[in-house]
């Protein structure tokens, strides 16, 4: 494995369970960015020297995971930017509940700066896949498409799971394929199928619980948060073959049950 901190994965093993695969630092960064959708911009502000100014951004995506953004120049974001386009974006897991310091986040750390006349076509059509609503404003004269040149990636998984992201990996990383469908599979698991889950543990993970709840899905397995008579503790589980799209995972999900079941 590369000592690159992109390469790290994405959780410790719980107790003496054989390592879970799971997606890089990398993939985890592009995917959770491609699913926020709304950040925390940080600029530096040009009233108070130095000190960081944070503001609620909406941004679109390019294909190399560069947030695109649509501001005004009257927003004091701008005005700091057309000073200094040094700036951060934090984006936060959308769906976090409970303690939100063991959700994930990720920082992207990078210059924003206005974009070219000649790619404003492409980064418009971006913008507004994602921002339907932006096309009552999109055209008027005080705003302007912005686009950050990422230097520097920082993923955070959870409570001691972290590192730094090269941004090369990060460029060419791709979000997972079931991002999109994630919170619908966990919402159906943990409404429908508790017992599964906590079968599932049992079976693949080596863990006996009391009760079980998905909390992340991806194209090579999920997490489940478990209540331990000790308290709660988190496990990974592999799916039996990587997935591609929502129907495989429930496939795999469905055999994985099954096979369970069968144990002994």
């Amino acid at each position: 494995m590369s000592s690159s901190s992109s390469r790290k994965h994405a959780g410790p093993a719980v107790g003496d369970q054989p390592t879970v695969p799971e997606p890089t630092f990398s993939e985890r960064a592009r995917t959770l960015v491609h699913m926020g959708r709304i950040g925390s911009l940080s600029t530096l502000s040009r009233k108070q020297l130095g000190f960081p100014f944070g503001s609620v951004m909406p941004y679109g995506l390019d294909a190399r995971g560069r947030p695109i953004f649509l501001i005004s120049t009257m927003a004091m974001h701008t005005q700091n930017l057309q000073a200094d386009s040094r700036a951060s974006l934090l984006v936060t897991q959308p769906d976090a509940s409970g303690d939100p310091l063991g959700a994930s986040r990720v920082t992207l750390i990078g210059n924003a700066q206005i974009i070219p006349e000649p790619e404003v076509g492409d980064a418009r059509g971006l913008y507004l896949e994602r921002y339907a609503n932006a096309k009552y404003w999109v055209d008027f004269e005080d705003f302007y498409f912005y686009r950050m040149d990422v230097l520097d990636v920082y993923y955070v998984g959870g409570f001691g799971v972290m590192g730094w992201v090269q941004v090369s990996d990060y460029d060419s990383a791709q979000p997972d394929p079931l991002a999109d469908a994630a919170a619908g599979i966990i919402e159906h698991m943990n409404t429908d199928h508790k017992d599964a889950l906590v079968l599932l543990a049992r079976s693949f993970g080596g863990i006996e619980s009391q009760e079980a709840a998905m909390t992340a899905v991806d194209r090579l397995g999920f997490q489940v948060r478990l209540k331990m008579p000790d308290g709660m503790k988190g496990a990974r589980i592999g799916f039996l073959r990587e997935v591609s799209n929502p129907g495989d995972a429930r496939k795999v999900l469905v055999e994985m049950v099954q096979q369970a079941r069968q144990k002994p």
